[in-house]
């Protein structure tokens, strides 16, 4: 088993992949420009991220599931559902403008909560957790790029990091073939993974893993299970090297739909539930 190093992250990337991917998916146009406000606050805050760590005490740099006083995150926080409430979806902007109200010890308690057990299960309310989710993915893909990749002496279908679900696959290339790997929905690190096995229930035979690819989207593998009828999406850089997987998920909508109409369930939705 290897496991897949995350370097720095280039949100530069994931913004102008974004952009380029709104102008040619309609279907996804209105996703991906408030994807491009989340994105370049994230990069903001990755900067700098160490300049505020470094004023911290050692506890809140601890590493992730760690428990930690989200305090000094607090006013980059107010900061982040201030562009909520301007720029995200009417629930989205009223839930935000609710939790802005609610000041600083709500703030902490819900960072903290997230921190700690975000992801592990599939998200109960998607809404409530989108701030939380949103705001703490730089911290934890700065947290993953400073540490020395883990052993893995077998498939394993949650993040060998921080435990939580895989929330897209990858193939990369390989020889004449394409390597899988999983990536995580919490902080981004990805670890490889066999091609013929559910990422969700560990069903192993192949009869009952269909694959399914759009003709519009020939780079997208719909990987299903027809034992628990959940999917995962994966990204398949031999088709296309220039896709960004976190980016190129966001904008398949209709491939939600049809997962939806056939009674598939994602094993983790992505960060805008697209």
């Amino acid at each position: 088993m290897s496991f897949l190093a995350l370097a720095k992250v280039d949100y530069r990337a994931r913004l102008e992949r974004a952009e380029l991917l709104a102008q040619q998916y309609p279907s996804a146009q209105e996703v991906l420009t408030f994807y491009g406000h989340i994105l370049r606050f994230q990069s903001d805050l990755y900067k700098r991220l160490p300049t505020l760590l470094a004023k911290q005490s050692a506890g809140a740099r601890e590493g992730l599931r760690s428990e930690f006083d989200a305090g000094f995150l607090l006013d980059e926080f107010q900061g982040f559902l201030s562009l909520l409430e301007l720029h995200g979806p009417g629930p989205l902007s009223d839930h935000s403008r609710q939790l802005k109200r609610r000041g600083d010890a709500e703030w902490r308690r819900s960072l903290a909560e997230f921190w700690t057990t975000g992801l592990i299960k599939p998200s109960a309310n998607p809404l409530t957790e989108f701030p939380a989710r949103a705001f703490l993915q730089p911290y934890a893909e700065l947290q993953v790029s400073g540490q020395l990749p883990p052993v893995l002496p077998m498939t394993v279908c949650r993040c060998p990091r921080c435990n939580a679900l895989p929330v897209l696959g990858v193939l990369r290339p390989e020889g004449d073939g394409g390597k899988r790997f999983l990536q995580c929905s919490f902080c981004s690190q990805e670890w490889e993974f066999r091609r013929i096995l559910c990422a969700h229930c560990g069903e192993e035979q192949e009869q009952k893993l269909p694959v399914y690819v759009a003709e519009q989207f020939p780079h997208i593998r719909m990987e299903c299970c027809e034992t628990c009828k959940h999917f995962l999406r994966t990204i398949d850089l031999t088709k296309d090297g220039h896709a960004v997987p976190l980016v190129d998920d966001l904008a398949m909508v209709p491939l939600s739909l049809w997962a939806q109409e056939n009674g598939y369930t994602r094993i983790q939705a992505n960060l805008l539930g697209t």
